[in-house]
């Protein structure tokens, strides 16, 4: 029986309970929770729920002197991550700020990105560089990565590095090399209007994966679009609704995509339905997204 994504959460969020109930106790821990419905998940100019809603939901804990934990969970598509429906981050690090420049901060973390039940060796089309031999490998979709960040003011920069391979990626699933390595640069603006209290939201990132699929391997599917490299973006506008004593509703409206090198695309391996059938699906196109969250 699949698990629902809170239940999901609950259990992986298990190991945090003692900490987060002192952190309640103690002033100088700061508890907070977040739930989120969003239109479509984008992550990185990337649908990861098959252009369908998802539902999201978190857990932080910081502590005055910089330190950060937490953890967050969405719902995702099986199309994408065969067998599997809820992603859950689980991250942790540090932040603080530079004394000779006001508003230049600066921050360090890693950050785990889990699917359970996901696995390359559920992919029904999924083969090895012959073309014909099914990956038979046990290799989920399990990644850890780095990352540092600088922002000033309203303006954030960070840069992020896999640890492990790149979401399975390696020459057991298909894939010319490991993918231990892959990048992704992001810079981010979030600009507050002098009007109606709304916020700009300013997005551009440059993911770059250190392998690419095995000529060959996958068919029609990676010729000439074998490589998972893309350029993302997002522009938009998101307001806070204050609700009585509360942090109220954030709502935001956001117009998204990628340009990518066709492996994300209906006619790339990206693009296509890791789940059986013949389905497939551009999930880098450009497409207005629209999302209601709130933290308490």
């Amino acid at each position: 029986m699949r698990k629902s994504i809170l239940f999901a959460l609950a259990l992986v969020s298990a190991s945090f309970v003692s900490t987060l109930s002192q952190a309640e106790e103690k002033s100088a821990w700061t508890l907070s929770r977040n739930i989120a419905f969003v239109s479509d998940y984008y992550s990185r100019g990337i649908s990861q729920s098959w252009h369908m809603p998802a539902v999201q939901a978190g857990i932080d804990i910081a502590h005055e002197s910089g330190f950060y934990a937490g953890v967050w969970g969405s719902s995702i598509s099986p199309q994408t991550y065969v067998d599997s429906t809820t992603e859950i981050d689980i991250y942790t690090g540090y932040n603080g700020s530079f004394a000779a420049v006001e508003k230049l901060a600066w921050s360090a973390g890693v950050i785990g990105y889990v699917y359970p039940g996901g696995n390359w060796n559920k992919c029904p089309t999924c083969t090895l560089s012959d073309g014909t031999t099914k990956v038979t490998a046990n290799q989920g979709f399990e990644t850890v990565e780095a990352n540092v960040g600088l922002s000033y003011d309203w303006i954030s920069a960070k840069a992020s590095v896999t640890l492990t391979d790149w979401f399975g990626a390696n020459r057991n699933t298909g894939f010319e090399s490991g993918s231990k390595g892959t990048t992704y640069l992001e810079l981010n603006a979030n600009y507050p209007l002098p009007f109606y209290d709304l916020i700009l939201v300013g997005h551009i990132g440059i993911l770059d994966v250190s392998t690419r699929v095995t000529p060959g391997a996958y068919g029609t599917y990676d010729a000439g679009k074998g490589v998972p490299d893309n350029k993302d973006y997002k522009i938009g506008l998101s307001k806070n609704i204050a609700i009585a004593n509360t942090n109220g509703i954030n709502l935001g409206l956001y117009y998204v995509g990628a340009d990518d090198t066709g492996y994300w695309s209906s006619r790339g391996f990206g693009g296509s339905s890791f789940n059986g059938g013949t389905k497939s699906k551009d999930l880098t196109d450009n497409r207005w997204m629209v999302t209601v969250s709130s933290t308490f």
